[in-house]
């Protein structure tokens, strides 16, 4: 076996990608080729590391120590520093925004600390090509004692009494849709992974299958066995090629290593994967319509009952579960429903991922135990404040369809029912802060844009009721706003939720109702003073110098792309209203506070 007396871990996800991460790695090999520490150094590239906000990241090993926003600039002196002469690089070490400390080791970050790694937990640690670095960190020891030690009936208890929870959507109970799907005479049956993460600024999937595709592999299998299905299907969107490449990669190595295929390590069971390419559609996150596109027909969700577990593909018994799901089956073999319990509440064991975006200090992927406060992953997690410094005004939980939350709610803790009884739902994890400066009714008008193009126009409901919403939204953004139209919204939104087809449908006019529900004041400040209190809908933004304030030091009209302001040099200026287009930048450079919105 080869030794390395250091190893450096890169972080090469999508995201680090576009952030010049291999560029990083082909410097850092031919510093190490330079300096001839090829054969004492091993350079690892793994999969998603975490804080977004600061990557690419390198990791030194073995004092753990870790480099924040590394550049191609940066990889000669942390040779030379580091790998040669023993000495840290301070500078590129992540620094405590309040006390400027400099904190070497990242699981010392507040970020890292906070959080609790199961299904992340590889993640930015191993190889994701490499199925031996998978299996040295104990992969495949949860599919060994489900083949070898668990009768199926058994792995099935095992998993409901673990009490696992879909992590996509409505939290079903993962072990009692296997024992639903197992129970059904039909054959064949069928496994399926929904690996279509359509939400905006949502990457959980993907990162998983970027930075430990096997977890996901093994989940599967683990999940074939019980039901009694041969052939699986991983539906993924094409677009996330990395993800399909490294999810191909680790389904050949687990295949070569008896893993996967046929008399899977010698037990007689048989499980092949099979990975689809989707073209990203956003109905295709739903089930029905997940399995109608594997089955090469156009996705379109069809109506249930028959539920999948009964009849999914291709009339046969099929189970649908996410990614995140899957990955946390392995775990719960190897180390046993209880160990899986001691995370979370009793009815929302384990962890969950949450996709943190927004205005916050720290984006990125944050895993933390059910339970956890929304006020502690933004707050203590995400950076403890917003930027600048502004005060936070919601949270958007659960993706575009999903729900606003007001400060007042963030100690609410993230658990399927409890955010249920609160009228809002976990959803596909995402998390996105919104603050003082972001108008919620504008944040509405985007995501019902979304939802609308999205739709696939099977029902009426959803395809129609949609578009007369986001055509209302508009308007009154545009200050053309009717009087009625707040009712009309909300008769609207509960038409479309008693009458779609699907969930993605009775979901849809989530973002809508939410935020009238807390915030149909600004609403009305929009409809019935035509202004926009956030200063974002620029058909409602008017501005004005305040006489008093201004010294006329001509920077606004300098920097006003239409000419809007005029006034003498030392003397206070005006705008004309008539050619102001509200794009706010004469407010963002006065430094006199003389430009206000009127």
């Amino acid at each position: 076996m080869e030794s390395y007396r250091s190893h450096v871990l890169i972080c090469g996800d999508t995201g680090c990608n576009s952030s010049d991460s291999p560029q990083i790695q082909e410097k850092f090999t031919e510093e190490l080729e330079k300096n001839g520490l090829t054969n004492e150094v091993k350079l690892i590239i793994t999969g998603y590391h975490g804080l977004c906000e600061l990557a690419p990241i390198v990791i030194v090993y073995p004092e753990g120590t870790s480099y924040f926003k590394v550049s191609q600039d940066d990889v000669s002196e942390i040779v030379e520093e580091h790998l040669l002469k023993g000495r840290t690089v301070d500078r590129l070490m992540y620094h405590d925004r309040d006390s400027e400390e400099k904190i070497p080791y990242y699981n010392e970050i507040d970020f890292y600390k906070q959080q609790e790694r199961i299904v992340l937990r590889n993640c930015g640690y191993i190889n994701p090509d490499s199925i031996n670095e998978y299996i040295a960190q104990g992969g495949y020891e949860g599919l060994a004692k489900a083949l070898v030690e668990f009768e199926r009936e058994e792995v099935t208890e095992e998993v409901i009494k673990s009490n696992l929870r879909g992590r996509g959507g409505a939290g079903f109970p993962t072990g009692e849709k296997w024992k639903l799907a197992g129970q059904e005479p039909a054959e064949p049956k069928y496994m399926v992974c929904n690996a279509d993460e359509g939400d905006p600024g949502a990457f959980i999937d993907r990162s998983i299958l970027e930075g430990d595709p096997h977890s996901v592999i093994e989940g599967m299998v683990i999940a074939g066995y019980v039901i009694g299905a041969e052939i699986g299907y991983v539906y993924v969107r094409a677009e996330c090629q990395l993800a399909v490449r490294r999810l191909r990669m680790a389904i050949e190595q687990a295949e070569q290593l008896g893993l996967l295929g046929e008399n899977i390590l010698g037990t007689g069971v048989n499980f092949t994967l099979k990975v689809v390419e989707g073209a990203g559609a956003f109905v295709c996150g739903e089930s029905t319509a997940l399995t109608r596109a594997i089955e090469g027909r156009r996705g379109m969700p069809r109506p249930t009952p028959p539920r999948s577990t009964e009849q999914g593909l291709w009339g046969k018994p099929t189970v649908v579960n996410n990614v995140e799901t899957l990955a946390c089956v392995p775990y719960i073999l190897a180390n046993g429903a209880d160990w899986f319990t001691n995370y979370g509440t009793p009815k929302s064991p384990g962890t969950k991922v949450f996709a943190l975006t927004g205005k916050v200090k720290n984006t990125g992927l944050v895993e933390v135990p059910m339970g956890t406060s929304i006020r502690d992953i933004v707050f203590d997690i995400g950076g403890g404040g917003i930027q600048q410094d502004n005060e936070i005004k919601a949270v958007q939980i659960g993706g575009p369809s999903g729900f606003c939350l007001p400060e007042d709610k963030l100690d609410l803790p993230v658990e399927f029912d409890t955010l249920d009884d609160a009228g809002a739902m976990m959803g596909s994890g995402g998390l996105v802060v919104m603050d003082e400066e972001t108008c919620v009714v504008n944040e509405s008008k985007l995501h019902l844009k979304f939802i609308q193009s999205e739709s696939c126009g099977k029902c009426t409901p959803c395809r129609e009721g949609t578009k007369r919403m986001l055509e209302i939204l508009e308007r009154i953004t545009e200050g053309k706003g009717r009087s009625g139209d707040i009712e009309l919204m909300k008769e609207l939104g509960d038409m479309i939720i008693n009458t779609s087809l699907c969930g993605l449908g009775k979901s849809a006019p989530n973002p809508v109702l939410s935020t009238l529900r807390c915030f149909e004041d600004e609403y009305k400040e929009h409809l019935e003073n035509e202004r926009c209190p956030a200063g974002v809908c620029s058909d409602l933004v008017k501005y004005q110098i305040v006489p008093d304030n201004c010294i006329g030091c001509t920077a606004c009209a300098r920097v006003c792309p239409v000419d809007a302001i005029s006034g003498e040099k030392k003397q206070p200026h005006e705008i004309d209203p008539d050619k102001c287009i509200g794009c706010g930048e004469c407010l963002k450079k006065c430094k006199f506070e003389a430009v206000v919105l009127g």
